[in-house]
């Protein structure tokens, strides 16, 4: 009766705590917050100025008062303190006040981090209000997204590739058969980017920069159509500030040593995989997901070099905080025989 209430005067949050982009979904309402994992405090009294988007504006622009923080690093809490504002903050914009019951909380998180890292999740969203909290792991999370057939005995292999890392599974009846994880993303493209416009173009630019490149002129295949872009920044010989035209191909030869990282990590997943999922999969395909499923070119490049087919899911972006939210619909209808959801 007591569980009854507190379902029903409450509220279901499943939130995808992403190195990049923290987004939050309501149950019956879908995704309701989208914004960056950035937080603005004023330095020696930790008071917090901004929050999400408008935090992440003041990145490397703020004067020395104040320092702009990225919490989460390689999909894991850097900064416990300040993970449980930006939670608490994006709390506090998608509930209202008539939720008097502290909400459920489900958490898509990496498989490849350490049980201290997975209570400092948990930690994390408890002391920003959280009655219960889920931790799922994000391939799992982003199958239930993308509308992945999960508790069907075939084969499903996801591949999510986030701002920190990266993760693919094979999932069959409800449980993943194998999984990998990498500590590459979005942000390691990002970092590629620096470093070729730095040691090739002698230009230091910042990672704003290089995300905006990414996402204007990224690739890794060969286009018919080179793409250009006007890049500005710091000359590394004499200090001042320079423009350059950077064109798709560079940016593709920058990309691709990341790429093959995570395109290891799913060649060795499929030699792991048994034959008889290995079999469906060739017939289903991998799916992608996460915000690395919409560089240019990235699916088609996996699929030349494993031979299997592989399709973007309809919003990458947000199959993890999709598939969080929906994990307690899940639950009731399958019974909760999966195993794999970590209750705190």
């Amino acid at each position: 009766m007591k569980k009854n209430i507190l379902t029903a005067f409450s509220t279901d949050i499943g939130m995808d705590l992403g190195t990049c982009n923290t987004l939050v979904y309501l149950r019956d309402k879908g995704i309701v917050l989208k914004e960056p994992s950035v937080v603005a405090i004023e330095r020696g009294t930790k008071r917090v100025v901004a929050v999400g988007l408008e935090a992440k504006r003041m990145l490397w622009r703020t004067p020395d008062k104040i320092i702009t923080i990225r919490p989460l690093r390689d999909g894991v809490i850097a900064d416990l303190d300040t993970t449980e504002k930006m939670i608490r903050h994006f709390c506090s914009k998608v509930i209202k006040k008539r939720f008097f019951i502290k909400p459920r909380m489900v958490i898509g998180i990496p498989s490849c981090i350490t049980d201290v890292e997975r209570r400092a999740v948990v930690e994390s969203a408890m002391k920003a209000g959280a009655r219960s909290v889920t931790l799922i792991e994000e391939s799992l999370a982003a199958a239930i997204g993308a509308g992945m057939p999960i508790h069907e005995p075939v084969g499903n292999m996801v591949c999510d590739v986030g701002g920190g890392t990266s993760e693919i599974s094979v999932i069959s009846y409800g449980n993943m058969v194998v999984t990998r994880a990498i500590r590459v993303g979005g942000d390691e493209f990002d970092e590629s980017i620096i470093k070729y416009v730095r040691d090739k173009r002698n230009l230091i630019i910042g990672q704003s920069t290089a995300e905006e490149i990414k996402i204007s002129i990224g690739n890794v295949l060969p286009d018919d159509k080179i793409e250009k872009k006007e890049v500005k920044g710091v000359d590394t010989i004499t200090g001042l500030p320079r423009r350059i035209e950077l064109d798709s191909v560079e940016v593709r030869d920058s990309l691709l040593s990341s790429v093959d990282l995570i395109l290891e990590e799913i060649k060795k997943t499929l030699a792991a995989t048994p034959p008889e999922l290995a079999a469906d999969i060739i017939e289903r395909g991998i799916v992608l997901t996460g915000g690395g499923a919409l560089l240019k070119g990235f699916g088609q490049y996996i699929s030349n070099q494993t031979k299997v087919p592989v399709i973007v899911a309809e919003d990458p972006l947000l199959c993890v905080a999709k598939g969080a939210g929906l994990y307690f619909d899940i639950l009731s209808s399958k019974h909760g025989d999966s195993g794999l959801y970590n209750d705190f």
